[in-house]
């Protein structure tokens, strides 16, 4: 496993890192998440990424208790706020701020994460008042750096631009072949401001993988048709499984297959060639798609294999826009 710094800090994050989103505490059971998480850590993943609203605090719960045992700084642990938690908390106040980390430090059980992440922006409270609640959540010493997902590039530079506050030292975007949208203003403009990011769902939801034919109904155990993992019948995945896409990636896996690599392994790659990407969030369900992803770490992918998968992807994606 590779190490990346992550942004201004002094983290250093393993090149894939393992998420909670729709798996732990909520669409995957305890001993095989335990196992999963095992299984990173064997694979010298260090970073482990959740947030209170996953499983509306049940995957902040079973780290907790994964957790104990285990020497506090030989992981990295980032978890985030800004969805709601109940019919009255949710946002970026300095009330809520306070409030949810306290929450989320109680289920994980430690005296501190690593990184504090807003969740998304939160345009019903004032910028100000949301940095000055993060940069006290830092000097109180409860979280060690600050980050943020998914915030528009102009409130980010608001943010740089303030005065007296603490600085973000990461950006968590969705990002993939599938989905390049962070390319035209999120990464330029944090590669210039010592932030990195943190990419979720570099697998497109598991599209990358390979795993679905454009011909045959999803794989019963697969995420796509699993209600409490986002099954793309409640409309997140459906731009993604759409035949057109799917019939792109599987032209995708004799690149893989030139690369030496499976097909999770070079989209995970592909990711991993941008020098702003610290570290790409995967999700997994059992220890083997731990140790197969981990293997993208470090690998050397011809530029020309990339922009091969890239072209074939564009079109497909074009096709669909038509």
């Amino acid at each position: 496993m590779k190490y990346r710094k992550l942004g201004d800090s002094d983290l250093e994050v393993s090149e894939i890192s393992l998420g909670s989103w729709l798996t732990y505490g909520v669409g995957v059971e305890a001993d095989k998440a335990r196992a999963c998480l095992e299984e990173a850590f064997t694979q010298g993943i260090n970073f482990i990424d959740t947030a209170n609203v996953y499983g509306r605090g049940a995957a902040e719960t079973f780290l907790g208790e994964a957790l104990q045992g285990r020497a506090r700084d030989s992981y990295v642990l980032a978890t985030k706020v800004y969805f709601a938690m109940s019919d009255e908390d949710r946002g970026l106040s300095r009330a809520q701020i306070e409030k949810q980390l306290d929450a989320s430090l109680q289920r994980l059980k430690t005296d501190y994460v690593d990184l504090y992440q807003c969740h998304r922006y939160d345009w019903d409270t004032p910028l100000e008042e949301t940095m000055e609640a993060l940069t006290r959540a830092v000097e109180s010493g409860k979280t060690r750096y600050i980050g943020f997902s998914e915030w528009p590039a102009e409130r980010i530079q608001a943010a740089l631009d303030m005065p007296g506050v603490a600085k973000f030292v990461s950006s968590q975007p969705q990002y993939s072949l599938l989905w390049r949208e962070p390319e035209d203003e999120i990464i330029p403009l944090c590669a210039a401001n010592g932030i990195s990011q943190i990419v979720w769902s570099p697998l497109g939801q598991g599209v990358l993988s390979g795993k679905y034919d454009p011909d045959s109904p999803p794989p019963k155990d697969s995420r796509a048709v699993s209600d409490s993992m986002g099954g793309f019948m409640g409309g997140f995945m459906g731009r993604l499984m759409h035949p057109e896409t799917l019939r792109a990636v599987q032209r995708l896996k004799p690149i893989a297959e030139e690369a030496g690599l499976t097909l999770p392994q070079f989209a995970l790659a592909w990711v991993l060639r941008e020098p702003n990407v610290a570290s790409a969030i995967i999700g997994a369900s059992r220890p083997s798609q731990v140790r197969e992803n981990a293997g993208a770490s470090g690998v050397v992918v011809d530029t020309q294999l990339f922009m091969r998968a890239e072209a074939i992807i564009d079109e497909a994606l074009a096709a669909q826009t038509v």
